[in-house]
């Protein structure tokens, strides 16, 4: 995803139900205290240092209470932004922009934190192989949008959700019998190109998984020198320059070099979106 390919058609929708959420019936206080026709001019304002993202969401905000609400979007989502850089420039009627403000920064502050994080894992592991990928482990109802997030910082997306492939996780290895019958029974099962990626905890997992025909391992928990020791493993193999190798669990900005460095191909990291603080941005009227 870019920012070119958040389609506007879900944003819309996805807007209207943010804003239901928070006006309801009616702004009361802009429509109390705000004479009609009054007219504004206000800025977008990073107060941190961040990577933004979400501007064309919350350009999207404005647009769908007053589309005369003129936005000029002063950098680009996926900039790397100063204290006090200003972000954005509205102008046109005051009521629409005081009643969007609070919706669009809470986008604007929730998507700029998860790309300002994911920036920071992305390089901590250049000049490896690896890539950082997110997880399931999303805000529920903003998922599509923190995933969107992750690519602007720099991160890769894995699966959005259950529907589009298959993780074999330790609960599903013990639901299913282990390693190879979870496994076979997914090839039976298989169509299309669905990836197929199975957990794996230990190195007797990892052969267990390559002998019975897995072409993408998850290896979780494991320490930097065991992941080094998985790794060599699964490369010996016929082909395994062509095993898709990721590792997750206990991954962290202090150690996530370490297991880039054993040579996997991902790794992915949770807190990417569940502990990626806001980013504090604010909107503030010209006198």
């Amino acid at each position: 995803m870019t920012t070119s390919s958040l389609d506007p058609a879900f944003v819309r929708a996805e807007v209207r139900r943010f804003l239901a959420e928070d006006i309801g019936t009616g702004d009361i206080t802009t429509a109390w205290t705000v004479p009609d026709g009054t007219q504004a001019r206000a800025w977008i304002v990073a107060r941190e240092a961040c990577v933004v993202a979400g501007l064309p969401v919350a350009a999207a905000v404005f647009a769908e209470l007053d589309a005369t609400v003129a936005w000029e979007p002063l950098v680009e989502d996926g900039a790397s932004a100063g204290q006090g850089t200003r972000l954005a420039r509205l102008s046109g009627p005051a009521a629409p922009i005081l009643s969007g403000e609070r919706v669009a920064l809470n986008l604007l502050q929730r998507l700029s934190g998860v790309a300002t994080v994911t920036r920071r894992h992305v390089a901590a592991v250049a000049g490896t192989r690896a890539s950082v990928s997110d997880t399931r482990k999303t805000t529920p109802g903003l998922r599509l949008l923190e995933k969107y997030a992750v690519r602007v910082g720099g991160g890769r997306n894995h699966r959005i959700g259950l529907y589009d492939a298959v993780l074999i996780k330790d609960n599903h290895l013990a639901a299913a019998g282990g390693v190879a019958t979870a496994l076979q029974a997914v090839a039976a099962r298989r169509t299309g190109d669905v990836m197929v990626q199975v957990e794996v905890d230990s190195l007797d997992q990892v052969a267990t998984a390559l002998d019975a025909g897995a072409r993408a391992v998850l290896l979780d928990n494991m320490t930097p020198a065991e992941t080094a020791r998985a790794v060599a493993l699964v490369r010996a193999r016929p082909h395994g320059g062509a095993i898709w190798i990721e590792s997750s669990g206990g991954i962290t900005l202090a150690n996530i070099r370490a297991y880039a460095e054993a040579g996997v191909d991902t790794i992915s990291v949770g807190a990417l979106t569940h502990s990626a603080p806001a980013v504090d941005i604010a909107l503030d009227f010209e006198p």
